[in-house]
């Protein structure tokens, strides 16, 4: 059975933006979805992050699919760096995903464990099959630049979607229909 995972970015959680819609969608389609909440902004760190996935960490194999929100793409990333996988997962959806510090204190201070380093875009290309990046042409914490990074270390097209902001409630993303779409093309 296909496995897919939503995971949050900073200062979020799973019953914001478009994450309960997308959960309620999947799991009409007869798909297990997990939405793990995680430690943010207090005792935020990769280390604490993978201790609440590592339960979830022996369900990952070739029907997963990985879905991302600002630094949770980056925590994904990392997830797929660390795997000895057999056969590649089949697919990880970025939206507003960056790879590097923002320039914004705020951010920077509990982001930098995921982000400051090196990410081995080799191992990360091996352990999943298909990867889709969108980002907004007016996101006020993400800069587009991160997403064509992003894109680019992946070897993808950035699927640029405007006046989208951070793709969060604020900016009015409680559906992502988009999202959706291009996930049921991966089942």
């Amino acid at each position: 059975m296909t496995k897919i995972f939503i995971i949050h970015g900073s200062y979020s959680n799973p019953a914001e933006n478009w994450f309960p819609w997308l959960k309620t969608k999947l799991e009409n389609l007869g798909l297990e979805v997990f939405v793990p909440k995680f430690p943010t902004p207090e005792h935020q760190s990769f280390e604490s992050w993978m201790k609440v996935f590592e339960p979830y960490l022996h369900q990952i194999n070739e029907k997963t699919i990985f879905v991302g929100h600002s630094l949770g793409s980056a925590f994904i990333l990392s997830i797929l760096e660390k795997l000895s996988l057999a056969k590649p997962i089949k697919a990880c959806f970025f939206v507003s995903g960056f790879v590097e510090l923002l320039g914004n204190p705020n951010f920077d201070s509990v982001n930098h464990t995921f982000v400051d380093k090196k990410f081995d875009w080799d191992k990360i290309k091996r352990n999943c099959k298909t990867f889709q990046v969108y980002h907004s042409d007016n996101d006020p914490y993400v800069d587009l630049s991160h997403g064509e990074q992003l894109a680019k270390n992946l070897g993808v097209k950035l699927f640029v979607i405007p006046n989208a902001g951070h793709f969060n409630t604020k900016a009015g993303y409680t559906k992502f229909e988009r999202l959706l779409d291009d996930i049921k093309t991966e089942l």
